[in-house]
């Protein structure tokens, strides 16, 4: 899995950090997970990834399942390409922001719907409930009515 980390220096063992800052759900998603934060000893650290790493740095980094680190490069260029892909053309910016903008619309649209459906199950299922429990009342009475018999 690829993320986004950051290089930090533990005071207390002198081991540098990578603390986790987001993950790539695809190319273009990504979910904000700043609480992990893993020492380079942890993640089998291997020197041949050696990029002078420093505090601070931004790196991306790709760990296998039992974190083993694949993959290490400098974020530099990744972030430079997410500067000049969304944040350079203004006119691009405004586009992404109305295609958002309708995505929202369209999916609070789609959940209204939903919620309707919901609501209109509902009031089915109180109804036959209320017809079970009539139904349940007239079969004890006339169970009360052949006994008494």
């Amino acid at each position: 899995m690829l993320y986004l980390a950051q290089v930090q220096n533990n005071v207390n063992s002198g081991q540098l950090n990578l603390k986790l800052l987001a993950y790539e759900i695809t190319e273009n998603l990504w979910e904000i997970n700043n609480q992990d934060i893993l020492t380079m000893e942890y993640l089998n650290y291997d020197e041949k990834f050696d990029h002078n790493l420093t505090e601070n740095l931004l790196v991306l980094v790709e760990l296998d399942q039992d974190h083993k680190i694949l993959s290490l490069k400098l974020a530099n260029k990744w972030v430079l390409d997410l500067v000049k892909k969304y944040l350079t053309c203004p006119i691009l910016n405004e586009e992404f922001v109305k295609q958002e903008q309708e995505k929202v619309e369209k999916w609070r649209q789609e959940m209204a719907l939903q919620s309707q459906d919901l609501t209109r199950r509902n009031l089915e299922l109180e109804t036959r409930q209320e017809q079970l429990q009539d139904l349940e009342e007239k079969l004890k009475q006339q169970q009360k009515e052949l006994e008494h018999r």
